[in-house]
């Protein structure tokens, strides 16, 4: 999906113009892929413009750096502060937010703690990720040939630009299939998260998913689809989910900032429940959108940018 350009960025605590926010191409980042980065949306509720859960993503933002032993030069209360003024130096609405934490330019090589760790907070309109009709008929996705990493290698709780080679391939794979997206299989041939999105089944009205042990980011509309099942009376499991799991599930969906709740209609073209989005999965939809579009939200999710 295109970037239209809006005013200003945010670099290393100063907001700058569009254009004037580059790097050298020497920096650490364009070699060795040292980037750890969010994706989170600011949404025009009914109460007013306010971000999803902007706390859980700034915290998993500094769990991905944690993970690599980088020291972010801001704390966390100060990134939520510069997201929120970045928006309002934009006078946007509603859009989608991206911090990203890079090493810059010092020296080359793959030691890294020579190389300055910089920040910077963009924002820009995005519709919906997966196509126009993605949210109300579903998606057609394929299974990979390509698995997430194994244990040990490469961690798949960072949310870190390195990790989304991987999911380049996955995408490009889909896409010369004719599918939308992509469903990676972990070291153990079992279901582990599409390229941008974690996945959820429904058998019998009891929702599962995979644990964070099947190679998967800890996605924050993850967690947030899990307790509002839970607050609707259903299951929800954390167990590891063989292949075939996918083409016998009442229904399917993934969850992702991007992705929000997005019904899946096929794997493999072999159709998922009638092919429809599903009771389930309309219902979470339902409950999801109260909160990111109504402003309802009893759990203290928004975080209004110009009303506080």
């Amino acid at each position: 999906m295109p970037v239209k350009k809006v005013d200003k960025i945010w670099m290393n605590g100063k907001l700058v113009k569009w254009e004037d926010a580059q790097i050298h191409v020497l920096s650490h980042v364009v070699h060795y892929g040292s980037s750890w980065f969010e994706g989170m949306r600011c949404y025009d509720t009914a109460a007013g413009s306010a971000i999803f859960r902007l706390g859980a993503h700034v915290r998993r933002l500094f769990n991905s750096t944690k993970i690599y032993k980088v020291g972010i030069p801001f704390t966390e209360s100060q990134i939520g502060e510069a997201i929120c003024d970045t928006i309002r130096a934009n006078k946007m609405k509603a859009c989608y937010v991206r911090p990203v934490v890079y090493r810059g330019y010092g020296e080359v090589g793959v030691n890294p703690l020579k190389c300055p760790v910089e920040v910077a907070i963009a924002v820009w309109e995005w519709g919906t990720y997966l196509g126009s009709d993605a949210l109300t008929k579903g998606i057609d996705v394929c299974i990979s040939t390509w698995n997430r990493p194994a244990p040990n290698t490469l961690p798949a709780m960072a949310k870190t630009g390195a990790n989304y080679a991987l999911s380049q391939l996955m995408k490009l794979e889909a896409i010369e299939g004719g599918f939308a997206e992509a469903i990676a299989l972990d070291v153990s041939g079992n279901i582990s998260e599409g390229s941008g999105e974690n996945i959820f089944a429904v058998m019998d009205e009891v929702i599962y998913t995979p644990p964070f042990s099947c190679s998967l980011l800890p996605g924050v509309t993850r967690s947030t689809t899990i307790q509002l099942a839970e607050e609707m009376g259903y299951k929800v499991r954390e167990t590891p989910m063989p292949r075939e799991m996918v083409h016998i599930a009442d229904e399917l969906f993934f969850t992702g900032t991007a992705a929000e709740i997005t019904p899946i209609r096929s794997v493999d073209r072999v159709k998922v429940g009638d092919g429809k989005p599903g009771p389930v999965t309309q219902k979470l939809q339902h409950a999801f959108f109260d909160i990111v579009k109504k402003g309802k939200d009893p759990h203290n999710w928004l975080k209004f940018v110009y009303n506080d």
